[in-house]
């Protein structure tokens, strides 16, 4: 058997793993894990992101008095996390390979030098056959610096690994052009960087467990496929969806984002995840709009600046935003801010922010 592709992760997300009730479907995560150890036998690297902790943790106990939302998260997190993590271990173990767990926040990609860690520890992982399975640690999240949702830490994992593909597993079979319940609703089987028509038709409503939904698949999925990366959107009830997905002899009925032919450098994909840390915030021109955003590989110079909204400091990362307020890209600040005026009198200016350190939302069809 031949498959498409040597390095996944994989995202399976609450309601694939979760019953009505909210307790584990033990049955599903054991044809999971048979379904990734076959994989891995034959040669393909899998990093697993899981959902489930929070959806395992319900079912184990209510809180004994009346607490808000965050506490009860917390609470069903950290006594649901236990329950999943030993699941997939015993179901590894069976098949005579063995997991890791990974724990995360978006705190620990704030930086440069945590993301760098962070990577080291798949690498490290992955170099001796272990399973990593990774999942947001909601014990100590709080809402402000939580991921939207694992589709988003998912699609950060799968670019700081370098994966081929991210395989994003819900309960249905993909991205339609209206809701999937409609009588009319149609799947959309491929989708293109470029393509924006798509998300108008995707509903906004959100699972029973998660905390997203297929708008925040769409937009993962667009930004995963701009850096390089293709991803599949698939039902993750069906019986052998990963095997029959990968399956160069077979198609699968599903949504595929057609990635981008060149890949970001590392950099650039770590400050493409980054927005959250953003410290500065400059506004630019139509005419610096319309030179960053073509197929030429520029760097921001000072004479494209129109203002600065918030100051920052040399190495910072700083949002740009045009005149209208619309989002263009993140960037690595060359220098202070305080520095930008002199900067624009210069005969020969110094960037801004080098192209080296730019990621731009317009260029990957991101936004």
């Amino acid at each position: 058997m031949q498959f498409r592709y040597k390095k996944i992760t994989i995202k399976v997300g609450s309601n694939v793993l979760a019953k009505s009730d909210g307790t584990l479907n033990v049955s599903r995560i054991a044809h999971l894990v048979d379904q990734i150890a076959y994989l891995h036998k034959h040669g393909v690297e899998v990093v697993l992101v899981s959902s489930g902790a929070v959806a395992a943790g319900r079912a184990v106990m209510q809180p004994h008095k009346k607490t808000d939302a965050v506490s009860q998260r917390q609470l069903w997190a950290a006594l649901g996390q236990v329950k999943l993590i030993s699941r997939y271990s015993d179901f590894f173990q069976e098949d005579g390979l063995t997991c890791a767990q990974v724990l995360t926040t978006k705190e620990n990609f704030s930086s440069r030098g945590h993301y760098l860690n962070m990577k080291n520890c798949f690498s490290t992982l992955l170099e001796n056959k272990v399973i990593p399975i990774v999942n947001e640690n909601d014990t100590i999240s709080v809402t402000e610096l939580m991921f939207t949702d694992n589709d988003e830490l998912s699609g950060l994992i799968a670019s700081m690994v370098d994966s081929e593909a991210l395989i994003i597993l819900s309960n249905i079979d993909g991205v339609y052009n209206a809701h999937p319940k409609s009588e009319d609703a149609q799947l959309i089987e491929r989708i293109e960087i470029a393509d924006n028509d798509a998300q108008n038709a995707i509903s906004s409503e959100r699972s029973n467990f998660g905390r997203g939904g297929m708008l925040t698949k769409f937009r993962i999925a667009k930004k995963v496929a701009g850096d390089g990366i293709g991803v599949h959107v698939a039902n993750g009830t069906r019986d052998n969806v990963l095997i029959d997905l990968l399956d160069v002899q077979k198609s699968l009925k599903h949504t595929f984002f057609v990635p981008k032919e060149k890949p970001s450098s590392g950099v650039k994909k770590w400050i493409g995840y980054s927005d959250g840390f953003a410290k500065g915030q400059i506004v630019v021109n139509k005419g610096a709009v319309n030179v960053l955003c073509s197929e030429k590989a520029v760097s921001l110079l000072p004479v494209g600046v129109v203002r600065i909204d918030i100051e920052f400091k040399k190495g910072d990362l700083i949002k740009i935003i045009n005149e209208k307020g619309e989002p263009i890209g993140l960037g690595k600040a060359a220098y202070n801010s305080d520095k930008l005026e002199k900067e624009k009198l210069s005969e020969k200016q110094r960037p801004v922010v080098h192209y080296d350190y730019l990621y731009l939302e317009n260029k990957n069809g991101t936004s």
